[in-house]
């Protein structure tokens, strides 16, 4: 329910924080290098890229939305990584514009100066949204026709939302609405939609079943006649047994059977330029030096080219040229025949660049290219795709996303050989699961641990 007190207190929260930046930029800065000319001109621009980076790190972090607000456990932790991701991105701004570099001393006590004046504005902006909701009555009252399964489940859900909605109860306390063979209300609904009326209720939600959908307009009709919005509620727990999400595509409702957060189309925004951005600092600061040094090596133990090259099933069942550092001698099985322990193709630098997942690396240009994601499933070679979508259910249901250098069935230990069937299964399980519970910071999660197990080495990559 979007009130005028959510959106003000949305601008609030926005100005304040900005304020907040500024102050705590400023403050530090007169306290250090106010008296120093030469300097004033350098951390004047780095106010306007902490300004600049404050707003992309509270728009990716969602700070200010409505959803956010509503709960202060979510604006303390959408706080707390629009904060970091403000830290990591300043410092970048810091660390690759030396010539305009700002003291670490300076950036120690801004930050420290910024969390603390951050947590006390949160509980500031509690106990004053606490009187926002008072004088605006941001709590609407609201009934509920019909005490059938659904008709429960939201008398439930109300009594949550406290803050949003006032629950005034249940207008009639049958199962079934209560519609004469004539196709009228009966007389007793309508009078407890009018004593609802008189006793401010504003909104009445009722459960609609499929098969009462045309009784809708009887009960809309009757509602507006005494100035009371009627709410539907579409009731589908007897027809759909699995969780579903409703949608509408212009005038047509959808109803999606799967949750997708990276069908939204902002969240693919935010996984591309995660991928860019990650990508591009590993090309430059990892592959730039590394990628002469394997090559190197590869062309010393064996003759061929540095990179391996091998169509692969991607996003969409599209397929693309994955690149790797080529591990194994040149041979003719490398389409039809998985590496496996031991296995004699495989070089010396191979096995090292294997074990610790380097061989991967050449990935990040995939990346860029826009073929793969950082995180995601792994692609797999054209054989094994048309091998398994035949004999594991939800095979392709990972191909519903891009490709990934690494995932979330790798960090939880399914990589490597799959000749069992029950290990690509568990694997592509774990490839769905990603798909339905996707974010950003899940994305930094398994970076991080595959990061670890790349210096612990795996057993299974060989």
């Amino acid at each position: 329910m979007k009130t005028r007190y959510l959106y003000l207190l949305i601008f609030i929260l926005a100005v304040s924080d900005l304020l907040i930046v500024n102050v705590s930029y400023l403050g530090t800065f007169y306290y250090f290098v106010a008296d120093d000319s030469r300097l004033q001109g350098i951390y004047m621009d780095g106010l306007i890229v902490s300004n600049l980076i404050w707003l992309v790190s509270s728009f990716f972090c969602k700070l200010y939305t409505e959803k956010t607000v509503r709960r202060i456990d979510f604006i303390y932790s959408a706080t707390l990584k629009s904060f970091l991701l403000h830290f990591a991105l300043f410092a970048c701004y810091t660390a690759f514009f030396k010539e305009k570099a700002i003291s670490r001393e300076f950036l120690l006590v801004m930050y420290i100066g910024l969390s603390l004046c951050l947590f006390v504005s949160r509980f500031l902006g509690t106990f004053f949204e606490n009187r926002l909701l008072r004088y605006f009555k941001a709590s609407r009252p609201v009934a509920v026709l019909g005490m059938n399964k659904m008709g429960l489940r939201l008398a439930a859900f109300f009594e949550q939302k406290k803050n949003q909605y006032e629950f005034n109860g249940f207008l009639d306390d049958s199962e079934e609405l209560s519609i004469g063979e004539d196709g009228r209300l009966l007389p007793m609904v309508c009078q407890q939609i009018e004593v609802a009326a008189k006793s401010g209720i504003q909104e009445v939600y009722v459960p609609l079943t499929p098969e009462n959908m045309a009784n809708a307009n009887v009960l809309l009709r009757e509602g507006e006649r005494q100035c009371v919005r009627m709410k539907f509620v579409p009731d589908l727990t007897g027809t759909l047994v699995t969780p579903f999400k409703l949608s509408y595509m212009e005038e047509f409702p959808v109803i999606s059977m799967r949750h997708d957060p990276l069908e939204e189309i902002e969240n693919r925004f935010k996984k591309r330029i995660f991928d860019i951005v990650f990508s591009l600092l590993a090309i430059v600061f990892v592959l730039s030096w590394l990628y002469p040094i394997i090559g190197l090596i590869i062309k010393i133990q064996s003759p061929g080219p540095i990179l391996f090259k091998q169509k692969r099933d991607g996003r969409n069942n599209q397929t693309f040229y994955c690149y790797k550092f080529r591990s194994m001698k040149v041979n003719n099985e490398s389409d039809t025949r998985q590496a496996t322990k031991n296995d004699d193709r495989i070089t010396p630098i191979g096995r090292f660049i294997r074990r610790t997942s380097l061989d991967e690396l050449p990935q990040f240009f995939n990346v860029l290219f826009g073929d793969m994601s950082v995180v995601g499933p792994r692609p797999h070679p054209l054989s094994l795709t048309k091998q398994y979508r035949e004999i594991i259910d939800q095979y392709m249901v990972r191909h519903f996303l891009k490709s990934g250098i690494t995932g979330w069935a790798q960090v939880n230990g399914f990589r490597g050989e799959t000749k069992d069937p029950e290990l690509m299964r568990k694997r592509v399980e774990y490839d769905v699961w990603y798909l339905e519970n996707w974010s950003i910071w899940l994305d930094v999660r398994i970076i991080l641990q595959t990061v670890i197990n790349m210096i612990k080495g795996e057993e299974n990559a060989y």
